[in-house]
């Protein structure tokens, strides 16, 4: 009944995929049109869902988020080489308040995951990222969350739901899911101290704006941990987004975020990807066209892989300290990186045995000069990764 109140793509993107190139992406994906109705859901591997819904936004919105702009620019570049069933399912309508509409994303979002389906979520707020982890209560028992965003939007848990705020309903409300949170790109003078104590009291993980830009590669481990990804295009830079744009100046540039976008669609784990607080500037949807891009270029390059140490494509490394060991893996094929967590329980692994938690190179080559991964200390500190 939810998918039958979904919105179809409009016709003016349809007339103008309909002249565009045969190997451009609206001309290659299914899509949910007045005349044909919804995809069919068997043998998806990724579905674009749009949500106007904008009424929590902390400043209101002068104008609702131009979803067909962004269709047409998404819809206007080139498939990559990708082995992949994509379709757009078309808009979530707003209902009479905004919890409405939270509930018929919930519901919407829960069976396209039940189904196995990967939702590609473009939102007018970040708001809208409460419903999407609330659509996890039927599919797994808890939740890693990775915000790509200049603040850590917490607030009081009394305060209405908001795109600055909705961390708070989150960390409240039951049933609790939430097994970890990680913010990338957070900007120190826009999050208050006590924000950041609730960050450390919590064992969570966040990354300054000029670490990560120093260093990109630090967000693949993380990313490849998480089952959700919520970026609020706000953390990228005001020039990139175009003349006139609400953006910060700081932030990251167009080239890291398409770079973050790649590496949560590489990750095996990764469940839910959504991209919220575009600007109806052309630029600012153009940017985010290429985001959701890269987002599929990464989910068709997937590698599933789990370190086992007698298997020929991984190799184990040992490395000795003072009071502990760390049991480190390579893949040989992805070469990718884990680290073993002793006392750590993980999601899938409840025996108490060692869980593996993803880590790169440089905190190998760190643990070899007696410096242990800051994350490694946080898992077993929290007793889970």
């Amino acid at each position: 009944m939810s998918f039958e109140l979904l919105k179809p793509v409009s016709d003016k993107v349809l007339a103008h995929s309909a002249i565009a190139p045969q190997q451009s992406i609206g001309r290659r994906i299914e899509l949910h049109t007045s005349k044909k109705g919804l995809p069919e859901l068997e043998g998806l591997h990724l579905a674009i869902l749009g949500v106007p819904e904008a009424r929590n936004a902390v400043q209101q919105r002068y104008e609702p988020l131009d979803l067909d702009q962004w269709r047409l620019s998404f819809y206007s570049l080139m498939m990559g080489n990708w082995s992949l069933n994509m379709a757009d399912l078309g808009d979530v309508p707003s209902g009479a308040t905004a919890q409405d509409t939270y509930v018929l994303l919930q519901e919407i979002v829960a069976e396209l995951l039940q189904h196995h389906i990967i939702p590609i979520v473009i939102g007018a707020t970040q708001d809208l990222t409460y419903p999407l982890y609330r659509a996890f209560d039927s599919v797994l028992p808890q939740v890693n969350l990775v915000g790509v965003d200049a603040r850590f939007d917490f607030g009081n848990a009394q305060e209405l739901i908001s795109s600055q705020t909705y961390m708070s309903r989150i960390l409240t409300e039951e049933p609790h899911r939430l097994a970890h949170y990680t913010n990338l790109g957070y900007q120190s003078f826009l999050n208050t101290q006590e924000e950041n104590d609730l960050m450390d009291r919590l064992f969570f993980d966040s990354y300054r704006l000029g670490r990560l830009t120093q260093d990109l590669t630090l967000a693949e481990p993380v990313l490849r941990e998480a089952h959700l990804c919520s970026i609020d295009a706000r953390v990228v830079e005001a020039s990139y987004m175009g003349q006139g744009s609400s953006f910060l100046p700081n932030g990251l540039n167009g080239r890291e975020i398409c770079g973050l976008a790649r590496y949560a669609g590489l990750a095996d784990d990764l469940r839910l990807f959504g991209l919220f607080e575009l600007d109806n500037h052309i630029q600012s949807l153009q940017l985010g066209a290429q985001i959701i891009w890269y987002f599929v270029e990464g989910f068709s390059l997937r590698r599933p892989e789990r370190p086992q140490a007698d298997h020929p494509d991984f190799v184990k490394y040992t490395v000795a300290g003072e009071d502990q060991d760390l049991v480190f893996y390579q893949s040989l094929v992805t070469e990718r990186w884990w680290v073993e967590v002793p006392f750590a329980v993980s999601l899938n692994n409840k025996s108490g045995t060692p869980a593996l938690l993803s880590c790169t190179k440089k905190e190998y080559e760190g643990a070899c000069q007696d410096h242990i991964p800051e994350r490694w200390y946080t898992a077993q500190k929290k007793g889970f990764c």
